[in-house]
């Protein structure tokens, strides 16, 4: 066969321009500059074809420069003939992204490449950094005295375990998917929501500025010691700090504001600092103490020390093992650092897990090692030396005995072969994790801001150079700073911002918990050295943990993160991570949807579950806010359009349907939106009312318009209108009709103010290539029912009994504030001699159905014969339907009726009499009774199929409702019970 004859008109031939260079079918590598996708796969599979074979293009958001971005050809290309097909492609189908002007100057050189970092510069390294902070060299040989070297070990192993599960969950976290800047908050707020991630984000981005100033204080303390030492001083110890601590961190915001090429290299300095400190530390254990040494308390490794100090020995208000918890763990916080700035890494699914596992080890094993040895080295008193060959009898009587581990922060330097390594030490592990920290807040802020989340915020998100640096949240980290700066004690710093980063290790934990337990699909973490159960540990510790260490600052930042929540719960921020809550809530929905097929039905339970056929609901404001009005938060609702066409022309549009869901959730109704294509309104319809729901959750009530139009419609329209209620009542649902007086479709009156605004908008002028549906779906119209109702009446006419259905639904409007106000009056026909009987016996009927109906009228009058201008009126109406006006060249009645149907002959006129003038007669009472009633709600008359004609039966919900200003509800049960008297 010659394939080649066939060839479709969208061949690939036409699109390579010639090129037969060959290709491979590569990966997602940038690299990979002539893909395969781009063209025909006629060479793998032996014939021409647009269908392409796999490639990584077709998934990636970014672009490589100097090359389009290639696509899958789409589903109209591949399936549809533009031969056969003229039509344009539908909506949907259009590509996302903007096609350049080829009258725009393409730029010639790529944008520049941001500075991008490795596992070991970029997070290991980073990590450790912020980790050997000033704790390990100011408050570890005090910790160490305190709780001694057990307990102090203690301390550090469950720190660590903490922070180890906290990392092993990051890394599950961060290797599901692309990681992009934003850190921490990235990671929660993608993995459980805006609700928590926003929250969390905000504090985490607080803690990290508090930390800045923890870690500069230390860096000023230390300062202080070694200028009170030279007999130096400014003010006085506590201003000292302070000022030489606002010194340093406007030095450190220069370099960070200068880029991350120059954090980076000033991490890796202070990093080769901190290794030499060590060495001169570990040097300074092993050689004999000299006699100034132990003077201060150190007599190098001796067995007696070290089983002294392996003991505790409170002092003190801290002095307690929670108090050096809560001092110590702030040391261990800095296991994020890396992931932070998840932006600027190479590959942060591979940086994040290798170099933050790394180093939470050896930083664990550094802090175990000097615990240890300082311990083994050193007094916790140099008075104590006493025992050894020293008299501190005079400063023992004096008390000024400052020096030994549990008196003397510096007592690493003193113990070091050379003390100002240690101080060098010291003012690279406090500079490198302050600077950590001031670069890792305004990265998580500056995501936080771009996503919207909360008001005010924005201000501080814009970029600024190849690294999109966040300049004003910088300054703003940098005002935080600053302002605890002035506290100048480290001890109260620390246990600040303990809770916080708690609260983020808490909820990192639990966010890959719960994306494990959910099941989700789309949960692929390439991590696997995880587990959920020990994620789940590892929050609950963190909380319990919280609560030990100082229970009021743990409520306060629990009641912070509850705020924050609420928000963002109440704002409803229009995004869509793929959190694991969306994966949460389709499982729970799933299992109560499957488990209510185990429940049976029961009158005390059945709630109107609304199939309203709307259409587009934005021309339809009126019904579907009625409808929502007593369906929200108490019963389903389903928004259904109906297409007419052929399904192959793609006429359901995913991009409409999005648009139309919007403009509900805008509304705030709590609805579903459902669309068929069919031939015709009535075969669609039929369509949903078999086949729309779920299980028992499923409508049970039809709801529709008036057709206001019917007089100059089609007669086959008439039938197929009629004919929907047929089809309704036979699969056993109620049906509900709404009129008003100006009808219902706004499209038109809409349309004319979308264009005007479009001729006095020239902005908005640029989407008037959109369809009408679509510029409607931009407004949001105000009805009546959006407002409260006045002190009115809601006046239901309960003409003949349907099971109920006529009196819940006022009943439920009732139960809703804005028809809170009103009166339900119940009007019922009887005989005029028996009035005030029929009146107790229907009072007492609705007492026992609890509905709270107290006004109760019975209408004698409503059998009598209509005025005679009001049948003529009638008659007038049905008159074009009628058999004799369309008979010709003698037909029979009966054979032109069996071919229209709708038509309304002699007949069939004189067998409805009596119930055509109990309509009229019925419209003439509700005029008399309920002209300034809030609604109207009447039961709708029925008619048997194939017995009363279409048009007839049409007339008749015509007269009802004609010429009435308030809103109309023509209502129809089933026939089946929705009220119960009974209480089981």
């Amino acid at each position: 066969m010659n394939l080649s004859a066939v060839r479709s008109p969208f061949s690939v031939s036409s699109l390579s321009n010639g090129d037969d260079r060959k290709f491979s079918l590569g990966g997602c590598s940038s690299y990979d500059t002539d893909s395969v996708a781009s063209r025909s796969s006629g060479v793998f599979s032996g014939y021409d074809t647009l269908d392409t074979p796999p490639s990584c293009d077709f998934y990636t958001n970014t672009e490589v420069f100097g090359r389009p971005k290639k696509s899958r050809p789409s589903l109209f290309q591949l399936h549809s003939n533009p031969q056969d097909d003229p039509s344009p492609p539908p909506l949907y189908e259009e590509s996302s992204v903007d096609k350049q002007s080829p009258d725009e100057d393409e730029p010639t050189e790529p944008p520049p490449e941001p500075a991008r970092f490795g596992w070991a510069q970029g997070v290991m390294i980073r990590c450790m950094l912020n980790i050997w902070g000033v704790i390990l060299y100011l408050r570890l040989p005090w910790i160490t005295a305190q709780a001694g070297i057990g307990l102090t070990w203690i301390i550090i192993l469950v720190s660590s375990s903490i922070t180890g599960i906290t990392g092993l969950s990051t890394s599950a976290i961060a290797t599901n998917g692309k990681v992009k800047g934003g850190g921490t908050y990235f990671l929660i707020s993608r993995s459980l929501g805006p609700e928590l991630g926003g929250s969390i984000g905000l504090i985490f981005a607080f803690a990290n500025a508090v930390a800045v100033a923890m870690h500069t204080v230390g860096f000023a303390e230390t300062v202080q010691v070694l200028m009170q030492e030279s007999d130096v001083s400014m003010v006085d110890r506590l201003n000292d700090i302070r000022i030489i601590g606002v010194i340093t961190v406007t030095c450190l915001l220069a370099i960070s504001m200068a880029g991350m090429e120059w954090e980076s290299k000033a991490q890796v300095l202070f990093f080769f600092v901190i290794m030499i400190s060590f060495a001169s530390y570990i040097v300074g254990t092993i050689i004999p103490a000299t006699p100034e040494k132990q003077a201060k308390g150190f007599f190098s490794y001796r067995a007696d020390i070290f089983a002294t100090n392996f003991v505790p020995g409170w002092r003190g208000p801290e002095g307690s093992f929670f108090g050096m918890f809560s001092i110590f763990f702030p040391s261990a916080t800095g296991i994020l650092a890396g992931a932070n700035i998840s932006g600027d890494l190479n590959h942060p699914n591979v940086a994040i897990p290798r170099g933050t596992m790394l180093a939470i080890f050896w930083t664990t094993i550094s802090y175990l090692f000097i615990s240890a040895t300082i311990g083994s080295c050193a007094l916790r008193d140099a008075s104590v030396g006493c025992n050894y060959g020293w008299n501190f009898t005079d400063c023992m009587t004096n008390k000024t005995c400052t020096y030994g581990i549990s008196n003397y922060y510096q007592s690493m330097s003193m113990v070091s072969a050379f003390a100002p390594l240690i101080s060098a030490g010291i003012f690279g592990a406090t500079l490198s994790s302050a600077l950590a920290c001031l670069v890792s807040a305004p990265k998580v802020f500056q995501c936080l801001c771009k996503d919207k989340l909360y008001p005010g915020i924005g201000f501080f998100g814009k970029g600024y150079g190849k690294n999109n640096e966040p300049l004003r949240s910088y300054l703003l980290a940098y005002i935080i700073a600053i302002c605890f700066i002035l506290i100048a004690e480290l001890n109260t710093i620390a246990p600040i911002i303990s809770n916080f980063f708690l609260c983020s290790y808490a909820l990192i934990n639990f966010s890959c918990f719960h994306a494990s337990i959910t099941n989700s699909p789309g949960w692929r973490p390439t991590f696997r050295f995880y587990s959920k159960w020990l994620s789940l540990l590892g929050a609950v510790v963190s909380v319990i943990i919280m609560f030990l260490l100082t229970w009021w600052a743990a409520l306060i930042a629990i009641g912070i993160i509850i705020f924050l929540l609420g928000y963002v719960l109440y704002k409803k921020p229009d995004v869509n991570w793929g959190s694991s809550m969306q994966a949460s809530s389709y499982s729970m929905a799933l299992s109560q949807c499957v488990g209510l097929n185990q429940v049976e039905d029961h009158i005390k339970n059945y709630r109107p579950q609304c199939l309203v056929l709307s259409g587009p609901p934005c021309m339809r404001p009126s019904l579907v806010d009625f409808i929502s009005t007593f369906t929200k938060n108490q019963s389903l609702m389903i928004c259904a359009n109906v297409v007419t066409g052929e399904p192959s022309l793609g006429t359901v549009d995913s991009a409409k349907i999005s648009t139309h869901l919007k403009w509900l959730n805008k509304r705030r109704m709590k609805t579903f939106y459902h669309t068929v294509v069919a031939d015709d309104l009535r075969a669609g319809v039929q369509m949903l009312l078999q086949s729309t729901g779920l299980g028992r959750m499923k409508p049970n009530v039809l709801v529709m318009g008036f057709k206001k139009n019917w007089r100059k419609a089609q007669p086959s329209n008439i039938e197929n209108y009629i004919g929907i209620l047929h089809d309704a009542f036979d699969l056993q649902y109620g049906v509900c009709v709404l009129r008003m007086k100006e009808g219902l479709d706004i499209s038109q009156t809409m349309q004319a103010h979308v264009n005007l605004g479009f001729e006095t908008s020239t902005e908005q002028a640029l989407d008037t290539r959109m369809d009408p549906e679509t510029l409607m779906a931009m407004y949001q119209p105000t009805t009546v029912f959006q407002t409260r109702q006045e002190k009115k009446n809601i006046d239901v006419y309960w003409l003949s009994d349907d099971g109920g259905l006529t009196l819940l639904v006022p009943y439920l409007l009732t139960r809703k504030k804005r028809w809170g106000r009103c009166k339900v009056r119940v009007f019922v026909g009887g005989e005029a001699q028996q009035v005030d009987e029929q009146k107790q016996e229907l009072k007492a009927l609705i007492s026992r159905f609890r509905l709270g109906f107290q006004d109760i009228q019975v209408l004698p009058d409503l059998n009598g014969k209509p005025q005679s201008d009001h049948i003529k009126r009638f008659e007038d109406i049905i008159a074009p339907y009628r058999v004799s006006s369309f008979q010709k060249d003698g037909e029979e009645a009966d054979e032109t009726t069996k071919e229209f149907s709708w038509m309304v002959s002699d007949e069939e006129m004189e067998t409805f009499r009596t119930k055509s003038f109990r309509q009229i007669r019925l419209n003439e009472v509700i005029q008399d009774y309920s002209r300034d009633a809030a609604l109207i709600i009447v039961t709708m008359p029925m008619a048997r199929r194939g017995a009363c004609p279409s048009a007839l039966y049409m007339a008749w919900l015509e007269i009802v409702s004609r010429d009435l200003r308030p809103p109309v509800l023509l209502v129809r049960g089933n026939q089946e019970n929705v009220l119960t008297m009974y209480c089981q």
